[in-house]
């Protein structure tokens, strides 16, 4: 059966479970199925609590049980912290790192699957705040995988600049996923995944040639593509 990426994004959006099956769905329908070895131990994990003095949500946890060890579904772009890099920020932990370090990413301390907030590095350092990102770290997980299977070296991907056609003809062909992170938009098709952001720019990853093929058709412009 072919792995429906909207219908598997939307149970994320309310259950943690859900979340973890979206990952282990995505990754073996998209890249390669995630396998035992693919996370960190549970020892590994108590020991980054002890060094950081903090426990860890359980939701944070489950995730790097699971693929913590699969940087092609964390880190083709963006970067998932490995337990011995993560740290303790302004009494949130920080998780992920954007490849220019002009961004992290954090999660709440409290409860079982907690917000997730994102900081801007900025020359002005008393700018710089924790602004709310996705309500839920699974959530955030869900978005993460997405995002960087735009990235994958090898895979059929595309990205360009938006028209004023775009908005438009996305809704009309394309079904809009429940992913709401600040700026972005995200839709799904028949072996296709598009993100919109700041409707300033496309991002763009098929399954097979031949999506990436009838995406270019859908929504024509100058799309830089890697085959």
């Amino acid at each position: 059966m072919t792995f429906d990426v909207a219908v598997a994004a939307a149970g994320a959006v309310h259950d943690r479970s859900a979340a973890w099956r979206f990952v282990e769905g995505f990754a073996a329908a998209w890249a390669e199925p995630i396998e035992p070895q693919d996370g960190w131990s549970r020892a590994d994990l108590a020991a980054t609590e002890e060094r950081l003095g903090v426990e860890l949500p359980e939701a944070v946890k489950e995730a790097l049980s699971l693929f913590g060890k699969r940087p092609d579904l964390t880190s083709n772009q963006d970067r998932l912290l490995l337990p011995s890099e993560l740290r303790v920020d302004d009494d949130v932990l920080v998780f992920r790192d954007e490849n220019q370090w002009v961004a992290a990413w954090a999660t709440a301390l409290g409860g079982d699957d907690p917000e997730v907030m994102i900081k801007l590095d900025l020359v002005d350092k008393t700018g710089e705040r924790w602004d709310p990102w996705l309500p839920r770290f699974s959530l955030a997980c869900v978005e993460m995988v997405l995002s960087e299977a735009l990235f994958r070296d090898g895979a059929e991907t595309a990205d360009r600049e938006t028209s004023e056609a775009d908005g438009s003809l996305l809704e009309d062909n394309f079904a809009l996923l429940p992913l709401h992170s600040p700026g972005t938009r995200w839709f799904v098709g028949d072996d296709l995944v598009v993100r919109e952001d700041d409707h300033q720019w496309l991002w763009a990853r098929a399954r097979t040639p031949d999506a990436l093929e009838l995406l270019v058709k859908v929504l024509p412009g100058d799309w830089t593509t890697e085959y």
